[in-house]
Parts: C-alpha cells; structure tokens; sequence
C-alpha cells in the first residue's frame, strides 16, 4: 500500500504549478508561494530561488521546511522534509523554464540563481475528486443522520505515508 500512497502523491503533486513553502526563520514560520519547477517520482519537491532571498538565510540556519498544495476545495496536500540549497547549473538548465526569467533576468546562468530541493520525509493528502468526493458526501450524509463521523477510507480520500 505504501508505494500506491506514494504514487497517488506523486501524482497530486504534480498536478500543483504552485506550492507554499514553510520554512523557520528564529521564531516564527514563513509562509511563501513558489513555483514548483518539477517533482521527482520519490516526490521530492524542486524550486528556483534567488541567493540573496531570506529563505535562503532560514534553511541555511534550519533545513525542516514544509509544502502545502491546495486547489478549491478537493485537493489537498502537505510534506514535510529538509530543504537542500543546489548550485547546479546543469540541473538548473534541466529544470528551467522561460517564466523564470522574471525573476532571473540572466537565465540559467544569472548569478543569483540558486535550486532548492525538498527531500520528502512524509507526506499526507485530502482528494477528493470525482467519485472519491461522491463517497464522501454520502459517508457525511449518513453520519449526519446517524449523529456519528463520517468514515474515511485511508488511503481513498486521505492518507498518510513515510517517504525516506
């Protein structure tokens, strides 16, 4: 089951262009949208960031970050892992996408560029799409009526899954 969880998140993920990445900064978490420039089949997560961006400074000091994705209200998914600072131009050209050029006027070989890399440690997600979200309207009518929860199956609209 553990390798079907796998895929099943490997799939919600790359169906996100964008993702929330969390990282420590002293005191506090800081919340940023970034573009997702790719998710590999272990569902480790890749994104271009600027050498200079705080982020950079936060997992520098503390590498536990954490990815939220969320669409409307069906899809949802979190993971938590430690963040890599990557400086490779040839993994940077991989990647590379011309709507980064935003934000790295000098392309793939712009000073300030910099990857980082989200190692996945554990994942968890919310779908509920299509039949899944059907199941579940009828669980939660059924508990409504019966005065109980709705039940869940793991691994249908949620799941939890170890990734290392």
């Amino acid at each position: 089951m553990a390798e079907d969880q796998v895929q099943i998140i490997h799939e919600l993920l790359s169906d996100f262009d964008t993702a929330m990445l969390v990282t420590h900064g002293g005191d506090f978490a800081h919340a940023r949208p970034m573009a997702i420039a790719s998710v590999e089949p272990n569902c480790d997560v890749w994104f271009f960031t600027g050498r200079s961006s705080p982020k950079v400074h936060e997992i520098h000091d503390d590498d536990r970050v954490l990815v939220v994705c969320q669409d409307e209200h069906s899809r949802y998914v979190t993971l938590s892992g430690r963040a890599e600072l990557v400086a490779e131009r040839e993994k940077a050209r991989q990647l590379w996408s011309d709507s980064y050029k935003a934000w790295f006027p000098g392309g793939v070989d712009d000073p300030e560029l910099l990857l980082i890399r989200v190692h996945a440690e554990e994942a968890e997600y919310f779908d509920t799409r299509g039949l899944k979200g059907l199941r579940y309207l009828f669980e939660a009518a059924k508990a409504r009526a019966r005065g109980t929860r709705p039940e869940i199956k793991e691994g249908e609209q949620h799941g939890r899954v170890t990734l290392e």
